[in-house]
């Protein structure tokens, strides 16, 4: 028979009873038969404890049976003969100890489990055992079958039914019954090296002996027996609120399923609330497990609260981190059981009486123990590790079980009773019964915490900790709720105070009637800040990466327009904050929206609160993404740390979760147009390691200052709360962040005394009875001053400067006062009652109390609001601020309610921020800082004088309304730009009350009713008797004295060159001083608390309640951290908890999950992230415009003649006449400025400008170029930005272009006289390409480029092959004219260079690219373009060969290329009307189907189009469609009809002049520069002394023949053809100064050159590739005749010895 519940219980009691009980059951017509266990244990007598609390069943070390009879004597029998008898030996003589068994290789049967046994004979070794696991109790101790089953594993014999049988054969040798829950002690298992070793313990007891289990009263458990089973109360969550609760059980560590039968179960005393002595307080306990299961408790739980915190922190603390899990189980371990304990009581005992206990402590106190007892393995496994703290007690060996108690004892000697230990008790249920006893007894009024330590039935240890403090026990409660169950609790507990309401009097003011004057009153709207700029600029530089990135996830090239949707929390004030901030910005008038929005009210469509209104106007924005793909939609996220709660596990609150339901849908997630922007000064929540943002989409704020620096030039310094916190660090004066030990003092008096109410109902109600005596003070003058001691000094001298600063202003200028309350039922009754104060003492009109409630707008008094109006000039009488900066100026108490805040800003006439009722307990790091958050600042810095541009701002407090009673009018604090606070003279406060004064409520009221009465006898009804001095406004120029001299060290500071009227304005002088700011001593001691890292210690809290650690072994933020450090920190170690939205992005199987369009903005609070992101969509959109727009040249029509007034065409023809072009007159001139530095080409009809040869530099050329910028058309080019999907084919982007190698490479050789050798060059061609050219069908060797008929025609498809040389535009080149050729077929092939072949094949994998040899590496355009006509006439020849074997005519292939620049953009039609000419966008397609279809096209060797113009189009100007002149960019050649012309040209160098030549064989041979460049830079740089007669000499030019070459501006050259049918204008009377022959060819004879006329002395330049060549060129011209020639006049070009020279040879003519 299975025992399903524990190990095996077989006294012969127990089998008996059991069995009569299932037989009684099985006859019984009854529901319920007798219980076993009442007739086991009811009717017995309950045993008494012994001295030590245990009981007289205590089972000793040596017999483990469950009886309470004595053991039973036992003989072994006597082993068979031969059998060996060794101890750890089996009787067949193989061993079976550990120690020898542990590395073998052992068999072990399928469903049987290794378990050691213990010998009584040998106590240090265990025997090595196979037991069927069948009958082993699992984890829990529970399911084992009784009986036995076990296989020897030394002599492999099987079938040991009976545990006497087998403990016999492993020579056991008992002396007492042999029992397998007694010796079978230990499972074995193999660690990682393969090792079998002792593993955890067999759990034979489970939890705990039934006869030990209820030990509670016998009705209850006979109540529990008749039912059958316990019930139990089961909750959801592991901890129970201890103030609101009704008596039932608590499952503490999980809910099972199965029904606990065998469960401690403790009653919790209902006397524990009040103990028998009436001066004892109400005590309430906090349970926290470390080790072991809590038992049931049952009773007065409610005034019980249970957490898992510390088993929780024990557990993490346990885990090693994954980086030491592959070395196994040594010999890094984690730290042990007892140590955790040991440390945990060294901690609370170095805890002070008012600290609490912070689990993050604890974790690092066990990470820094663990580290050094494993420092040299750390550092045997780690290349680095963090710095190691300060030693903590630890061990020098490792701690045992029987040392743990001692030791605890000994260190809670030094503390007293402050921390008790428990160790006496056999379990830790009787440890908490005993507990409870001692506390309904009294006996631990003086403890904090009680440590139990017990031995449990396993030799386990359990423990547990009770915490009992008063103030540690409320701070642990509150710790545990969260905010909304937070509100729900105090919303509960709001009880309006008892008794009659204090008798209030007023008072008659007596003040001066002043006009409301102006001084320096502004509200800063829209001031953009250079640092905002440079975050703006930033955010763009970001959406350009995520474009320019290669997964294709936004294409900006498509985009033509900007939307956006800025998303805001739920604050009416927040709304209208970010409303204005858009409408003062001018966002709406950039992007082209303000004709929609007309007023502020009509702004408001673009940013929605996110609450339910919020649904559809994101459902509006996704309808419109789908409509409109070419808009890029921004969705600003700001404040983006306040919801993060998953969408899923909102349940019924719809408030929760929204965010992500809206934000992260999927429809907003496939968008590809929709960008979504989270701001937020808190990012921490949104860095975890399932994060939806990438860290390289993340954008920090820069820091304005480095070394002192001002790097942005601002002139203003933020002030935050690392600032805050270097003020308490300074050393002298009272620093800007403060608490108050008085309010602190009264607060705990009632908290002792009033436990059952939160601490923030309590604090609130001590600061509300502050505030209103403090107004009584402050107004009844002398009378009241005995209500002070009632007050503390901090509240006092907030009211007082409240009050003062307004009433000594003429213009009532005032401060505002901040006072934070976070539960919104507390702060309507703070507003309730001291609007009631206020109204009573008649100062309603001095000072306005505001509610700053964010779900409501905000309500000011008409008095106050007819202030403001004069203040801002505003008319409308309906108008009412809506945002806390409209305030500016205005004397108030803001009570800003909420549990966190939700970005309201704040006005710089903030003074005072009082946060002393904000919660202690709240303990993240996200909650803290917001906080702190609201008192950042900006301050106004000057110029200094004798210190250089340091920012410096005045933060004195020495106004004349200071309090003379804090001895505080001298103080002064500057502050400069490296944010260091110096306090001058020191600060001298007296204080009313000390720290230990404690007050209640009720002393409160009793003082408010007892001086009432005083005041009221004492007013005057005429007026009164407050000093003249409190509330009549300061004449300064009656008052010299009032304000002592300023001790900035600043001759020039602002305090001694102010106006009058300046220095009696508080407000005025205080724009440049950041607020005070007071918290509660709680918060205070954390944030100024600096830990290891040189951090305050609240940088090391949880981010956020919704995420949690990944392990306790991390390291803690460094101070040299960056932002991006701190992210990426946050990344490794936090993970989002189930209800966290992040939660459900954990990428399965991939290295991340990020969204590719989510952008993270963080910044410091108040900073200006606002203005910089509305900066950011400004320039955003100027940059979409800008993407749509490019720039080109626009200057003079280049290809237009103004003498020229001839027309040829008619305006509408669509061709040129063949025999019209041929009669038209040639424009020699070359009109575009970038050739303004070449020679000009004589034409007989022109005569140049007497301010040609003043020609200005060439960088000036291009420099002061004319550019206009256009709109891009649907027929423009583009380069390799432009990502859209319909050419992402024709581009190589498809997938199927990445598969295969997609392009060949492929030789093409020609030979050619002018270079003197083979020309070699290289296609790269894709496959996709390869029907463009014919390969040999042998061996697939490229034959030629296919060309088509001249009778061909498709009206998809371009004849002329497209050849475009480029050279360093790989990215910027435009080579995608997909959308410029409307997607007909065409053949584009790029012309490169060798050494950029890698870089253009990257970009643009699916070109065909034309590779020139090497010796072109160095050559500008000019040489491209004669390889390209070179290799086309060569493949026109071939391609003729190969068509005439199909029975094609020569003639009738098509003959003509294109070369095209790479800027070509775009290309226009003209059309004609009579007015004007208007040009409209047409297609590269329609231009050369149009040009291809000319009527005689074949005749037309060169053709071009006109380069735009924009002033080539007025009324009266219409020109001949066609001339005749240079083509420029973009030509349509006709290989067949031109002759090559070779020019190298924009090749930048700094050689000089003389270097380019040397003499013929020269040993000077040292450019590696091609020799054509250099003999074209030296004709350039030295022709006025080649030709001496040419220089400035346009009537008698340089004589060219068939080629034109440069020889600078000041030579004119005059070209000439000697082909049989050129034709020539007539010299005839012409005299030329020189002649130029340069590679002549046949044509050139000696009768053509006596055609023409030289001056006398004119100079001959010939030039061949060789000096060979030369001779015989100058001996067939018969040059010799009229040139005259010296030896010395013969030279070659000065190239390297190992490229080909050219030589040249000079004459003069006789």
């Amino acid at each position: 028979m299975g025992n399903s519940y524990t190990g095996h219980l077989q006294s012969t009691r127990f089998e008996e009873v059991l069995h009569n009980s299932i037989e009684a059951s099985l006859r019984s017509n009854t529901v319920v038969p007798r219980p076993v266990f009442t007739q086991l244990y009811l009717e017995a007598e309950q045993r008494p404890y012994s001295h030590d609390g245990r009981g007289d069943e205590d089972e000793d070390e040596e017999d483990g049976s469950d009886s309470n009879t004595p053991p039973i004597p036992y003989q072994m029998r006597p082993p068979p003969d031969g059998s060996c008898t060794t101890d750890g030996f089996c009787q067949a003589g193989k061993d079976l100890r550990l120690s020898s068994m542990a590395t073998e290789s052992l068999e072990v049967a399928p469903g049987f489990l290794l378990v050691g046994a213990k010998s009584p004979s040998m106590p240090d070794h265990i025997l090595v055992c196979a037991v069927d696991q069948r009958f082993l109790p699992d984890e829990c101790g529970r399911n084992a079958l009784l009986g036995f089953s076990g296989n020897c594993m030394g002599c492999g014999e099987k079938g040991f039914r009976y545990f006497t049988e087998f403990a016999d054969h492993i020579n056991l040798k008992l002396t007492t019954q042999p029992k397998k829950q007694k010796h079978l002690k230990y499972h074995l298992l193999r660690n990682a090296q393969g090792i079998l070793v002792k593993g955890p313990p067999i759990c034979w007891k489970g939890i705990g002996k039934i006869a030990q289990e209820f030990l509670v009263n016998k009705d209850t458990i006979l109540h529990f027996m008749r039912m059958g089973i316990l019930l139990y109360k089961r909750i959801a969550s592991a901890t129970l609120r201890w103030w609101n609760i009704d008596n039932y059980f608590l499952w503490v560590v999980s809910v099972l399923s199965t029904v606990k039968r065998e469960m401690y179960t403790i009653v919790v005393p209902t006397t524990l609330s009040w103990a028998s002595c009436s001066a004892r307080l109400f005590v309430c306990v906090f349970l926290s497990v470390g080790h072991g299961t809590l038992p049931h408790l049952c009773g007065n739980l409610g005034d019980v609260l249970v957490s898992g915190l510390l088993q929780k922190c024990y557990l993490n603390s346990q885990n090693l981190p994954r980086v030491y899990e592959q070395y196994g189980t040594a010999p890094i371990q984690p730290i042990s059981t007892e140590m955790l304990i040991l440390l945990t009581v060294y901690y609370l005992v170095q805890l002070a009486p008012d600290q609490a206990p912070l689990m993050e402590d604890l974790e690092q106190i066990f990470m820094r123990s663990w580290r050094e007892s494993h420092l040299t393995e750390i550092r045997q496994y780690q290349q680095t590790h963090a710095q190691i703290a300060p030693p903590l007690p630890c061990l020098a060996q490792p701690l045992t079980p029987s040392q743990l108690p001692w030791l605890a004892k000994l260190a809670t000697s030094s503390c007293g009773e402050g921390v008790l230990v428990l160790d006496t008790a056999p379990s830790l249920a009787e440890a908490l019964e005993e507990t409870f006893h001692r506390l309904v007894d009294g006996r631990l009024s003086q403890t904090n915490y009680v440590v139990i330590i017990c031995m449990n039935r396993s030799q386990e240890i359990e423990s547990c900790v009770v915490v009992t403090g008063k103030h540690q026990t409320r701070a642990l409660a509150e710790s545990l709720l969260s905010p909304s169950d937070c509100v729900r609790e105090i919303v509960h507990e709001l009880i309006e105070p008892t008794g009659d309401s204090p008798k209030m009097y007023t008072l008659s003011i007596r003040c001066v009637n002043t006009s409301y004057l102006s001084i320096e009153y502004y509200v800063e709207w829209h001031e953009i800040r250079p640092i905002q700029l440079a975050v703006a600029r930033k955010l763009l530089s970001h959406v350009c990466a995520i474009a320019d990135s290669s997964t294709q996830n936004l294409d900006l090239g498509s985009f033509d327009k900007v939307e956006f949707l800025i998303c805001v929390p739920p604050s009416e004030v927040t709304f209208h904050q970010v409303v204005l901030h858009l409408w003062n910005s001018g966002l709406l008038r950039e992007l082209g929206l303000d004709q929609d929005c007309l007023s502020v009210k009509e702004a408001e469509q673009y940013v929605v609160k996110l609450n339910q209104s919020a649904v559809g106007k994101i459902n509006s924005l996704i309808q419109k993404s789908k409509m409109n793909p070419y808009t890029l939609f921004i969705l600003v996220h700001d404040h983006a740390h306040w919801d993060i709660s998953s969408g899923q596990c909102s349940g019924g609150d719809s408030s929760l979760g929204l965010v992500d339901s809206l934000l992260n849908c999927r429809q907003i997630r496939d968008a590809s147009n929709i960008l979504t922007l989270h701001v937020t000064s808190f990012p921490f929540t949104l860095q975890t390691q399932y994060t939806r943002i990438s860290p390289y989409n993340e954008i920090h704020w820069p820091s304005g200052f480095n070394n002192d620096v001002d790097l942005y030039h601002e002139k203003t310094k933020y002030f935050g709360v690392s600032e805050l916190l270097e003020t308490t660090r300074s050393g002298s004066g009272l620093p800007l962040l403060r608490y108050d030990s008085s309010f602190e003092s009264m607060a705990a008096a009632l908290e002792e005394r009033l436990p059952k109410l939160h601490s923030a109902v309590i604090r609130t109600h001590v600061l509300i009875q502050h505030y209103s005596l403090a107004l009584m003070v402050t107004a009844g003058g002398q009378a009241l001053q005995a209500l002070q001691k009632h007050i503390s000094v901090e509240t006092l001298e907030m009211v007082q400067c409240l009050l003062n600063t307004s009433q000594r202003c003429p213009s009532r200028h005032g401060h505002m006062l901040l006072l934070r309350i976070p539960s919104p039922a507390l702060a309507a009754f703070a507003h309730q009652r001291l609007c009631h104060v206020r109204n009573r003492l008649g100062l309603h009109k001095q000072f306005e109390v505001i509610l700053g409630d964010p779900c409501s707008a905000l309500t000011v008094g008409k008095h106050f609001l007819d202030q403001l109006r004069v203040w801002l000039k505003i008319l409308d009488p309906d108008w009412a601020p809506l945002t806390y900066l409209e305030l500016e100026a205005l004397p108030c108490i803001l009570i800003l309610t909420g549990m966190d805040p939700l970005g309201e800003s704040l006005p710089r006439s903030l003074k005072y921020c009082d946060l002393r009722v904000i919660s202690c307990w709240s303990l993240q790091r996200t909650t803290l800082e917001q906080e702190l958050g609201l008192a950042a600042y900006l301050l106004k810095t000057k110029q200094d004088g004798q210190h250089g541009p340091h920012a410096r701002c005045d933060l004195s407090e020495s106004d004349p309304e200071k309090l003379s009673s804090t001895d505080n009018e001298d103080e002064e604090v500057v502050v400069d730009a490296s944010c260091h606070l110096c306090f001058n003279t020191a600060f001298g406060r007296k204080r009313i009350l000390s720290r230990d004064s404690s007050i209640s409520l009720l002393s409160f009221n009793t003082s408010l009713n007892n001086e009432l009465p005083k005041l009221g006898n004492q007013a005057s009804p005429a007026g009164t008797q407050l000093p003249q001095s409190d509330w009549t406004p300061l004449d300064p120029d009656k008052q010299p004295n009032q304000r002592r001299q300023s001790k900035s060290t600043s001759s020039g500071s602002s305090s001694t060159r102010a106006s009058p009227l300046r220095q009696s304005c508080s407000w005025a002088r205080n724009l440049s001083r950041p607020p005070v700011v007071l918290l509660p001593k709680a918060v205070y001691d954390l944030i100024t608390t600096v830990d290891s890292s040189g951090l305050p210690k609240s940088t090391s809290f949880l981010p956020h309640s919704a995420v949690e650690w990944v392990s306790s072994f991390r390291p803690l933020l460094s101070k040299m951290m960056t932002c991006t450090e701190q992210s990426l920190y946050y990344r490794q170690w936090t993970v989002p908890k189930p209800h966290h939205m992040d939660s459900s992005n954990r990428a399965e199987g991939r290295p991340d999950n990020f969204h590719p369009r989510k952008l993270l903005l963080s910044g410091p609070p108040q900073v200006g992230k606002t203005g910089a992101y509305l900066q950011f969509l400004g320039i955003l959109s100027r940059m979409l415009i800008r993407l749509m727009e490019v720039d080109i040249y626009d200057e003079e029509d280049i290809n237009y003649c103004e003498k020229d007034l001839v027309r040829y065409h008619q305006p509408i023809a669509l061709w040129p006449n063949t025999d019209t072009v041929q009669g038209m007159p040639f424009d020699y001139i070359i009109h575009d400025p970038k050739y303004e530095d070449i020679s000009t080409v004589y034409s007989p009809d022109f005569t140049p400008n007497s301010n040609d040869g003043n020609s200005r530099r060439q960088e000036d050329v291009y420099l002061h170029r004319r550019t206009a910028r256009i709109k891009l058309s649907k027929y423009a080019a583009y380069n390799t930005y432009h990502h859209c999907e319909q050419c992402h084919q024709y581009m190589g982007f498809n997938p199927q272009y990445q598969v295969s190698p997609n392009s060949t490479l492929h030789a093409f050789t020609f030979s050619h006289l002018l270079l003197g050798e083979e020309i070699q060059l290289y296609f790269i061609i894709p496959k996709s390409k390869e029907h463009h050219f014919s390969f040999s069908q042998s061996g697939g060797q490229l034959e030629s480029m296919r060309l088509p008929l001249t009778s061909d025609w498709n009206p998809d498809a371009i004849k002329s092959p497209i050849f475009t040389p480029t050279t360093g535009r790989h990215e910027h080149g435009l080579f995608n004219l997909y959308h410029a050729m409307e997607g007909a077929a065409h053949l584009h092939i790029l012309v490169i260079k060798e050494y950029e072949m890698a870089v253009y094949k990257k970009y643009w994998p699916n070109h065909i690219m034309l590779v020139l040899p090497t010796i072109f590496n160095g050559a500008g355009i000019g040489a491209a373009h004669f390889l390209i006509k070179e290799l086309s006439y060569h493949n026109l020849e071939l391609e003729r060969s190969r068509r005439v074997e199909h029975g094609s005519r020569p003639q009738d292939v098509w003959p003509f290329i294109i070369l095209a620049d790479d800027s070509c953009v775009m290309w226009n039609s003209v059309d004609v009307d009579p007015k004007r000419w208007t040009e409209r966008n047409v297609s590269l397609k329609q231009v050369l189907q149009h040009m291809e279809s000319s009527p005689n096209i074949t005749q037309y060797g060169l053709c071009g189009m006109r380069k735009w113009s924009s002033r080539g189009g007025g009324a009266g100007q219409q020109k001949d469609p066609f001339s005749r002149g240079h083509l420029h960019d973009f030509l349509l050649l006709n290989v067949d009809l031109t002759p090559p012309h070779l020019q190298m040209t924009d090749v930048p160098t700094t050689i000089q002049p003389t270097q380019y030549i040397c003499a013929p064989d020269s040993k000077h041979l040292f450019l590696a520069t091609p020799a054509q460049l250099l003999l074209e830079k030296y004709l350039q740089h030295t022709s006025h002394r080649l030709f001496p007669l040419s220089a400035q000499n346009y009537s008698h030019p340089v004589l060219s023949v068939d080629c034109y070459l440069n020889l600078g501006p000041e030579v004119t050259v005059c070209f000439v053809s000697s082909r049989p049918h050129s034709i020539n204008f007539s010299t005839t009377g012409l005299l030329f100064s020189g002649l130029l022959l340069y590679f002549c060819d046949s044509f050139v004879t000696p009768g053509f050159l006596k055609k023409f006329q030289f001056l006398k002395g004119a100079t001959l330049c010939v030039i061949c590739p060789n000096r060979s060549s030369l001779r015989q060129t100058v001996v067939r011209l018969e040059l010799e005749e009229e040139w005259r020639f010296r030896l010395s006049d013969e030279f070659q070009t000065a190239n390297a010895k190992e490229d080909q020279p050219l030589f040249f040879l000079t004459g003069k003519h006789i």
